[in-house]
């Protein structure tokens, strides 16, 4: 089977080029056309060597022999859903058969649009209102099968005429314990000689994973950090998140204190209202307690059914009416917060739940 151009670093594809007798130095306009097009591999014009972006020009030979021997995608579609507010949810197949998710969701903008890709196929996680967690962990991601997300997710906003303007690592799987692999694909989506989103544009997103969290800022990236915490203390989380068994709320937000005074950038509080369970106005007291005077922003989700969670709990969105007092009440304390608004509701919008649906037909 072809290995996919996405799988390639730049200094992977130069020492490749070496071993075909070709000049190295090709290799970075090769990965330059091959991300501005969202996945593309280069073509030639009828008329010359000239590729289709001005001033370029590659030998026809190789050319040629990217075009035999390299595959333009590390994964196919497979299923894809719009929904009425143009979120567009893609079911990627990967090279081994499995499959993925990856959502593109409009901007208030008309020309942007954001992300959300995965990092595993499954997750280990066992968040128990989560689809994802439904299938378990079956493998890690490579970075050019994240890659491949991001790009097929630059093609999908062109063709609706937008830009695709962030990227989150916010789909399936928990990035840290993937972290070599994500590392290595955000330098690939967010260096200016290949994807050139942007460091600043990419948020990777955890369940509180201490170590990774630490590991993550050591990096150098410039990237922003988004904690799933979904409860303000640790019993409730721990009903919640297996992890919270592990890792202390407290350790996590000093974790979280580390990355933000190492890369100055505030960290997003992720926190999903789920009816009766952690949605109180006392709750969101703990919550801002917990927080204290810490300069980080709270994002409130409104929970998206599942069905059946794995402790065979049918958990249910909070009201609107709770949901504004939840909010009025951190807002009261000093706390930044907001909604993050609810996307594709006509569709398997919540992570998991189309490869679910695929994978088990009901």
């Amino acid at each position: 089977m072809p290995r996919a151009l996405a799988d390639f670093s730049l200094p992977e594809l130069q020492q490749q080029f070496a071993a075909w007798g070709a000049k190295p130095s090709h290799a970075a306009r090769v990965l330059r056309e091959f991300y501005a097009s969202g996945g593309e591999l280069p073509e030639l014009d009828s008329t010359s060597r000239a590729l289709a972006r001005p001033g370029f020009a590659l030998p026809d030979d190789l050319l040629a022999r990217l075009r035999t021997e390299f595959s333009s995608e590390a994964a196919a579609l497979a299923v894809r859903q719009v929904a009425a507010d143009g979120t567009t949810k893609l079911l990627l197949r990967l090279g081994d058969g499995r499959t993925v998710e990856s959502v593109l969701m409009p901007d208030f903008r008309a020309d942007r649009a954001a992300g959300c890709i995965s990092s595993q196929v499954g997750c280990a996680m066992g968040c128990d209102f989560c689809a994802t967690t439904k299938t378990g962990f079956e493998r890690n991601l490579t970075a050019g099968e994240i890659v491949a997300q991001f790009l097929a997710l630059r093609r999908e906003a062109r063709a609706a005429g937008r830009r695709l303007q962030t990227v989150v690592f916010m789909g399936m799987g928990e990035p840290l314990l993937n972290l070599d692999h994500v590392i290595e694909s955000v330098r690939r989506i967010a260096d200016n000689p290949l994807g050139a989103l942007g460091w600043r544009q990419v948020t990777v997103s955890t369940v509180g994973i201490v170590p990774g969290i630490d590991a993550l800022a050591a990096t150098g990236l410039n990237v922003n950090l988004a904690v799933s915490l979904h409860a303000p203390d640790d019993a409730t989380r721990a009903s919640l998140l297996p992890m919270g068994k592990r890792f202390a709320i407290a350790d996590i937000l000093a974790a979280a204190d580390r990355f933000q005074a190492r890369r100055g950038r505030p960290v997003t509080i992720q926190y999903c209202l789920l009816k009766g369970v952690n949605d109180s106005v006392e709750h969101a007291r703990t919550l801002a307690s917990v927080l204290g005077a810490r300069r980080m922003h709270v994002n409130l989700l409104r929970y998206n059914p599942t069905g059946l969670s794995l402790r065979g709990i049918s958990y249910e969105p909070t009201s609107d009416e709770t949901a504004e007092a939840f909010v009025a009440e951190l807002r009261t304390r000093g706390v930044v917060a907001h909604f993050r608004r609810s996307r594709g509701p006509d569709i398997d919008a919540a992570c998991g739940q189309l490869r679910r649906r695929v994978s088990q037909p009901m």
